[in-house]
This record gives C-alpha cells, structure tokens and sequence, in this order.
C-alpha cells in the first residue's frame, strides 16, 4: 500500500518537489493550500506524513508551523534542505513589460523583492502557492499576471519563464521536516539531530544557563526560536535544534534540561541532514 504524503501546494510546488526526491518508495501526495489543512489530514488520519517548511535562509522561520508541530503533538522523523530558486513566468508569447500583477506565496514575495524594484509597474499580491497561480495563469490563459514558482511548474503548466532565480539573494535554501503522529523509532547511531521545546522561569540567566548545559554536554545549537506563551504573559516557550556527535552526549544533556526546564518536549530525533 502506498504512504499517503500530505503537503502544501500542487503538482510542481517546492513541497511537491521534496517530497519525490526525500520518499524513494512509491506515495501517493495529497496537495493542500494550507498548513491547517495538512495538519488536519494528519491528525485525522487521513494521511500518513507530511512535509512541512520550516525555516528559510533568507525569509528566516515559519513560525506558525513550530506551533502547528507543538499543539497537535506531532513529530519530526527527518529533515530536508532543498535550493529555492524562484522564477517569474507568464503565458507564452507575454513580456515582462505586460505584466501588471504577479500573484505568489508571501514568502516568495518576499524573497523576490528586490528584483521587483526595477519594474514598479507590477503589482505584487500575495496568495496561497507558487505552482497553484501557475496554474490558474495556463488553465484561465489569464494575460497581464505573473506567477513565482519553480522550473518544474513553468515546464508542467507550459509558460514562459521571463526571469530565472530571481530571488535576493541567490543561494537560498529552505529546511523542510517530515512530520508523523508518532516518534520514528531510529537506530541510535543514526540519530544525531533533536528538536526540542521548553518553557523556563522568567528570571535572570534561565536560558544562559540551559545553553550552559548544552555547551557542557557537547551539543551544537543550530537554531533556537522563541514563541510566547499566549496563556501567560511575558512568558516564552523556546524551540531548539541541536547536533550531536555521540547520541550518549545527548541523552546525558535532555535529562539535565528536563529537570531544569519548567516543561519540557521533544518534538523530534533523527538524522541531521546537513551531514
């Protein structure tokens, strides 16, 4: 039986891209224009994983998708880092100057827009997906409107590419995560990555000291992003990714967290995929 992989976006969209190169057996994809959406088919039961970004090297982090993740009790089994390389096309035979509006994914827009400020005539408007608005530009043959989105998408839904990799900056990657409703059972030395979240007192030194710990057990810190914890104010959950080389390292460096934390929440362990 094929694994139902649910994901953001269409056919041709960064998601569905991760998902054919990251499950080499066979799966079915089920697409979805939101993250609530993909969320609600997993918990449900609906499908059996999904692909979710999480952080992109220019826009910075998802922030709702940590939330996503925490709220439901979801898990992250795997990662993925995939090179967005973002393109302005149209229906073929149009030119960049007859362009008045392009429609992407805000952070496509937001990617993009410094090569936008040469052609201040466009219009630039947000929307769900990259590929979706492909798409709707071939299925509507819709003149005057642009989209942003892959290679794949320009090539699927037949339009002109008019500006290849046209984001800011042109080494720009997105992580994605794998995320199920139960923890993957992984052999330990595979292990060599952990998400996790926790809650501390609101006083002096709290974090310095948590990151002491982390020092002191041989565990790198690669990402750490604070979310407040809407129930209490000025209080701050903390969400960190962290390497390790020996996973003894780490078991010896989530028992001390654990007792120092107020809460304390694996979201996730497996392998780092930037090694």
């Amino acid at each position: 039986m094929k694994k139902s992989v649910a994901i953001q976006g269409i056919e041709g969209s960064f998601h569905h891209i991760v998902s054919q190169i990251y499950f080499e057996d066979s799966i079915e994809v089920q697409p979805y224009l939101s993250f609530n959406e993909v969320v609600e088919s997993l918990t449900s039961k609906t499908t059996d994983v999904a692909v979710m970004a999480l952080e992109n090297s220019i826009a910075g982090s998802i922030i709702p998708n940590y939330a996503h993740i925490d709220d439901q009790n979801l898990h992250i089994t795997g990662e993925f880092f995939l090179e967005i390389q973002h393109n302005l096309m149209a229906l073929k035979g149009q030119s960049i100057e007859q362009v008045n509006e392009v429609f992407s994914h805000p952070m496509a827009l937001l990617q993009c827009k410094e090569f936008f400020k040469q052609y201040p005539h466009i219009k630039l408007i947000e929307d769900t997906d990259t590929a979706e608005v492909a798409k709707r530009i071939h299925e509507g043959q819709i003149k005057g409107v642009a989209a942003i989105a892959s290679l794949e998408a320009a090539s699927l839904f037949t339009l002109d590419v008019l500006a290849e990799s046209i984001q800011t900056i042109k080494h720009n990657e997105t992580r994605f995560v794998i995320v199920e409703r139960a923890p993957k059972l992984h052999n330990q030395d595979a292990v060599n990555k952990a998400s996790v979240k926790f809650l501390l007192d609101h006083k002096r030194g709290s974090l310095a000291a948590m990151l002491n710990v982390m020092s002191d057990c041989n565990l790198n810190l690669t990402k750490i992003q604070s979310l407040p914890k809407i129930d209490t104010p000025w209080k701050y959950a903390f969400f960190v990714d962290i390497t390790f080389e020996a996973f003894s390292d780490y078991q010896k460096g989530k028992a001390i967290m654990e007792i120092m934390a107020e809460e304390f929440k694996i979201l996730g362990e497996y392998k780092n995929a930037k090694k």
